[in-house]
């Protein structure tokens, strides 16, 4: 692929992610919700029953089709690679903590993206904690971090993930009975299955083929000069803020109002800021955002399969111990956690940093 195909390909995913995030949204998803990892895995733990926050509870499909689409990408352009051996409690651990961070601003690095293009300046506030949490992983990146390289492994077990979520997609749609659903809150909130569905897929087998990341775009802008993946981030954002303001839901602010103008969200700003911090910190560690994480487990990286692992572990106790926010904002058992998490992603980036001067 040239590069003017492979740039005019990332303009093509940017906006079709914002568009059907939109388009999500309009079919029932909460508002700024069209897309969220965070908040979709958060949901799924919850249906099967890892944790017992009623207002939050439902397998979403869209997670299932972003893994699925990016297994079919990945076999389709003969890039699907079982591999594994990275790492891999120390990915187990950073993907429990960038939930938590997740988790005390609501909302991965794609949410936080669709809430600027929703008028939400909390988000805002949000984006710069982020920026910094990368600068910081790169501080490190370029001293020479490293979590050792990946080991080829048996096919089996890099189609295992994919496997996985096949296995919730049939409880999904053929024994919905074994699972949680929310009768009111977000969880309740949800688009139709088989929408919500070929939209994960048309996302996956995008963001397969173009490697679109959050966190990839501004740390390659910032380490290469490279402004490829930054592109697709904000051709999301474009998308998304041209849908909301043809279809009435841009709400410029901070305000939460009674209406909910700007929904699951809180304005404690430094909050807001550091949660986002632990987020692009530890997610420039594992190499990739939670969406980019998903799809490398769906092409067959058992590391990445670890880190949504433990993301999902991270979510659930999140939510079992009070420690995420919501609208009335952070919790102090939340304030505890973020600092504890940027303290351990610290120490694991000291810890594997080979000084290079």
């Amino acid at each position: 692929m040239n590069g003017h195909r492979k740039l005019l390909w990332m303009i093509l995913t940017g906006l079709a992610v914002g568009t059907v995030s939109v388009l999500l949204v309009l079919q029932g998803n909460p508002k700024n919700m069209g897309f969220c990892i965070a908040c979709f895995i958060r949901d799924t733990v919850g249906a099967l029953g890892m944790h017992r926050a009623e207002a939050v509870q439902y397998v979403r499909p869209e997670v299932i089709g972003l893994v699925l689409g990016a297994l079919i990408a990945s076999l389709a352009g003969k890039e699907f690679s079982a591999t594994g051996g990275s790492s891999p409690f120390t990915r187990f651990i950073l993907g429990f903590f960038v939930m938590v961070g997740a988790l005390m601003f609501l909302g991965c690095p794609l949410r936080m993206v669709l809430r600027i293009a929703g008028g939400d300046l909390n988000a805002v506030v949000g984006l710069a904690g982020f920026t910094i949490g990368i600068l910081v992983g790169i501080f490190f990146l370029n001293r020479g971090f490293t979590l050792k390289r990946a080991y080829r492994q048996n096919k089996l077990e890099g189609l295992l993930f994919s496997g996985v979520q096949l296995a919730l997609l049939i409880m999904l749609v053929v024994f919905p009975g074994v699972l949680l659903f929310s009768e009111k809150g977000p969880g309740s909130m949800r688009a139709p299955i088989l929408l919500s569905l070929g939209a994960g897929l048309l996302v996956g087998i995008l963001a397969q083929r173009t490697r679109l990341c959050m966190v990839g775009g501004i740390r390659d802008a910032v380490l290469f000069h490279d402004n490829y993946l930054l592109i697709g981030f904000l051709c999301v954002l474009a998308a998304a803020l041209v849908g909301n303001l043809l279809t009435g839901n841009f709400h410029l602010g901070f305000v939460i109002s009674a209406e909910a103008a700007q929904p699951i969200a809180h304005t404690d700003g430094l909050w807001n800021a550091l949660g986002m911090v632990l987020v692009g910190f530890g997610s420039v560690l594992l190499g990739g955002c939670p969406l980019r994480q998903l799809i490398l487990a769906g092409s067959g990286s058992g590391d990445s399969a670890v880190t949504v692992m433990g993301s999902a572990v991270g979510a659930a106790v999140c939510h079992n111990f009070g420690l995420a926010s919501s609208g009335a904002g952070p919790t102090g058992a939340g304030k505890i956690a973020v600092v504890a998490g940027l303290v351990v992603t610290a120490a694991i980036a000291l810890c594997n940093t080979r000084k290079t001067d």
